[in-house]
């Protein structure tokens, strides 16, 4: 699917589904990573990621047109426009358009692996842990002003 193919879709859905016309640019944006669509409020455009288009299907492109639309046409009419605004939940359930938009399937999540750091000073014996490291060369005890050593590193999950 072209941007030409794309906004005679975006114009037919807004007639369908709203009753109104769609008057700005549609087209596929590639820098989109972590969103389906999105409205630009400047220009009144809507940009499209096409990798959903690709992995999902037509059916959740569609349903991105619908909520992109949403936003659309409630801004134009100087109403709610935003996630949070009962117009615009209202308006998303009047057409069935999706809140959010499925994962993509080649996008992974990513494994935060959180580690623990345990100190010790040298002196007095103290031993604490803490989250983000420590430079030893710079920092001493706080009760005794002694050498602190980095003990180990515990990795969770």
């Amino acid at each position: 699917m072209k941007d030409a193919e794309l906004q005679v879709l975006v114009e037919q859905i807004s007639i369908e589904s709203f009753g109104k016309p769609f008057r700005h640019k549609a087209t596929f944006n590639p820098r989109l990573r972590s969103t389906g669509g999105r409205y630009l409020l400047g220009t009144h455009n809507i940009e499209i990621n096409r990798k959903y288009l690709d992995q999902l299907g037509e059916t959740e492109l569609i349903g991105i047109i619908k909520h992109e639309l949403c936003h659309y046409h409630l801004h134009l009419e100087g109403k709610g426009y935003q996630h949070r605004d009962p117009e615009f939940k209202f308006l998303l359930k009047k057409v069935g358009a999706p809140r959010f938009c499925n994962q993509l399937p080649d996008v992974k999540k990513k494994r935060t692996v959180k580690k623990i750091l345990l100190y010790k000073c040298s002196n007095c014996n103290l031993s604490f842990q803490r989250k983000r490291s420590i430079n030893t060369s710079k920092y001493v005890c706080g009760i005794c002003k002694g050498k602190l050593v980095k003990v180990k590193e515990i990795q969770i999950g």
